[in-house]
């Protein structure tokens, strides 16, 4: 109860300027043992060890409560270890026992309490400092910058809800120790996580891992294979579908400057060695914090390279169709500024991109910023708000595909030793676009062979391609599908028909991982598939826009294959009459047939068939099956 009194007469102080005058401090009244405390907790400061000075502080204001020496002391030390309400009331405490004296701390007072999240009673502390007499001009520029600070973070609050009213968690003992943990990165799957560690006294940086089992983590460990070295590996970013990890290495003798940019690959031997981005990627500056798109065509990273707009900027480069990276591309004015932009983090939506600066309007030195994607590119970045930005330096954020969780490094007053992994719900305000995947296998139907295959994830409405990754050598794939939107998915490989796939998750986005192997057919007589993603007006034959993007896939095999010739085949349920049910299905195959030669593809090559109801591949009495026989077909009539 005294505490909460002595607060209250603290802040109507600081809004009016008056309070009852306070007792005048005489250190010559303090106690020989008090003083004696006093002495050796600044000698165990000395040391690091802020405990022991703590008890012994504790110690000498119980021996002698109005001591400000020992009180001010305290509150220096808990807001050191960021233990800001303490601190705070610490300071309050200094005020009450001598405001005259102690008012030179209204600035570390105003730390506190900003550290605190009390923005506003922050200001009123600055303020009241700000006028003090015989001020050095260091000790004014620097209230300045923290006043503008608390006055960005305050306005933001109140007028856009920038807090964020969810708790922030350590992510416990099995990630974090006493040496700092640092760049969390994870598969989509959220089961694989993985660090940056400082080893060796912090001599070194290793990268360590944990599987999440049965909703918990397991303890970390060193990643197996041969990306761990003697050297100095850092800022990592591991590929959603595990198998790819990019990331940053010191004074590696193969390197451009003093930070490179490396690349390491998932073998079954563990992590392979590292290889170098290469010159269109490095140069004798600073590369690092590299992050790729989760279709791996794109690379965000910072670097302090000439012709960018302040410290360090972020850049962009794109894999080209000869696998090599094409020259990196300064993201512009938007996200960058003259002062420092780094750790980028590209969501897997492929829009939303999240970052740490120093230059733009933030809460502290550097805090963490999302922007989103537009046609024209970045929009103006929004500052994540508190309590994920403090009063102190923000590193890297990774968000999970759900779009709900952050992981995020930070030294807070429950840390485990230096920096640690933490996490937070994210609010719906900064948020990106949730994320689906589906994942599998493709391979020869014949055989059983792993194929090569390219795999397009295409948005119905807007027809642009979304995604476009390729299977490995074994034919596994991994492809990203945001939630909110209807997706063609189709898989191509040349000597192949390709697959026609579709995805309606406009409406109906419950589940959230698919798993589909995929057989790809060879371009022989006979074969046949469903296209799937071709669409018609209800009881007509007019084709719907979004059918046109599997015409064209139509178009590329015909065009690449001229020897091929293929019947398009219509098919309807069994609702209406037989004779009309015909009649449709067939000028629905006649309406693909003249789509194809208006692109150029010979009419001798082609023919139209339509069967009506009379193969079914449903159950007409239910809506699910009637909507699978309402299907067009294609199949090939001779490869030769």
């Amino acid at each position: 109860m005294k505490i909460k009194i002595v607060s209250i007469l603290l802040f109507i102080f600081l809004l009016f300027g008056e309070v009852t005058k306070a007792q005048v401090y005489d250190a010559n009244k303090v106690s020989k043992k008090a003083k004696k405390d006093h002495e050796q907790a600044m000698l165990k400061v000395d040391e690091g060890d802020y405990s022991s000075a703590l008890l012994l502080l504790n110690q000498a204001i119980n021996r002698n409560p109005t001591y400000l020496d020992a009180v001010l002391s305290k509150a220096g030390i808990l807001s050191e270890l960021k233990r800001y309400n303490e601190s705070a009331l610490a300071y309050e405490q200094a005020f009450v026992i001598d405001l005259d004296q102690s008012r030179e701390y209204l600035f570390t007072y105003a730390i506190a309490l900003a550290g605190n999240g009390d923005f506003k009673k922050a200001l009123q502390a600055l303020d009241r400092f700000i006028i003090l007499p015989n001020l050095s001009a260091s000790s004014i520029q620097a209230a300045k910058y923290r006043k503008k600070s608390f006055e960005f973070a305050v306005d933001k609050i109140n007028a856009e809800g920038l807090s964020v009213p969810a708790s922030i968690e350590n992510a416990g003992d099995a990630i974090n120790t006493s040496s700092s943990e640092y760049y969390p990165t994870m598969t989509i799957n959220g089961k694989q996580l993985i660090v940056t560690r400082r080893t060796r006294g912090g001599a070194d940086e290793d990268f360590f891992s944990t599987e999440l089992t049965k909703g918990k983590w397991t303890q970390a460990i060193p990643l197996s294979g041969k990306i761990n070295t003697n050297y100095k590996e850092g800022g990592q970013q591991i590929s959603p579908d595990g198998n790819w990890m990019v990331f940053t290495a010191k004074d590696y003798p193969e390197g451009y400057g003093s930070f490179d940019i490396y690349i390491s690959y998932q073998t079954p031997n563990g992590w392979s060695e590292r290889k170098n981005l290469g010159e269109s990627i490095n140069s004798a500056y600073w590369e690092s914090a590299p992050c790729l798109s989760s279709d791996k065509k794109q690379l965000y990273f910072a670097s302090d390279r000439p012709g960018g707009y302040g410290g360090t900027d972020l850049y962009v480069a794109t894999k080209m169709a000869n696998g090599k990276w094409s020259a990196p591309r300064n993201l512009g004015a938007v996200i960058n500024t003259e002062g420092d932009e780094s750790c980028p983090f590209i969501h897997t939506d492929n829009e939303t991109l999240y970052f740490n600066s120093n230059g733009h309007p933030g809460i502290g030195g550097t805090d963490l910023f999302y922007s989103k994607k537009s046609m024209n590119g970045f929009l103006t970045p929004q500052n994540l708000g508190y309590p994920i930005n403090t009063i102190n330096d923000e590193g890297s954020l990774f968000v999970t595909a759900d779009a709900t969780t952050g992981y995020f490094a930070s030294d807070r007053s429950d840390s485990k030793g230096g920096l640690d992994i933490y996490v937070i719900q994210l609010n719906q305000s900064n948020k990106a676009n949730a994320t689906s995947w589906v994942e599998g296998r493709i391979y020869d139907s014949l055989n059983g062979k792993g194929l090569m295959a390219v795999v397009e994830v295409i948005d119905l409405d807007s027809k642009l391609v979304v995604s476009e990754v390729e299977a490995d050598e074994q034919g596994n794939y991994l492809s990203v599908l945001p939630l909110g939107k209807n997706y063609a998915f189709n898989v191509s490989k040349k000597g192949y028909l390709f697959y026609s796939g579709r995805f309606e998750m406009k409406e109906d986005a419950g589940q959230t991982q698919f798993k589909n192997d995929i057989p790809l057919q060879p371009l022989q007589k006979g074969t046949s598939m469903v296209l799937r993603n071709i669409q018609f007006e209800t009881g007509k034959y007019d084709l719907l826009a979004s059918s046109f993007i599997e015409i064209d896939k139509i178009v590329g095999v015909l065009s690449d294959n001229p020897q091929l010739r293929v019947q398009i085949i219509g098919h309807t349920d069994s609702i209406g009459k037989e004779k009309e049910n015909l009649s449709l299905s067939f000028q629905r195959a006649k309406v693909v047939v003249a789509y194809l030669v208006s692109k150029g593809i010979q009419a001798d090559r082609l023919n139209a068939e339509g069967l009506g109801d009379k193969q079914p591949i449903g159950d007409n009495s239910t809506e699910q099956g009637r909507a699978l026989n309402r299907r067009t077909e294609l199949v090939i009539i001779s490869n030769d």
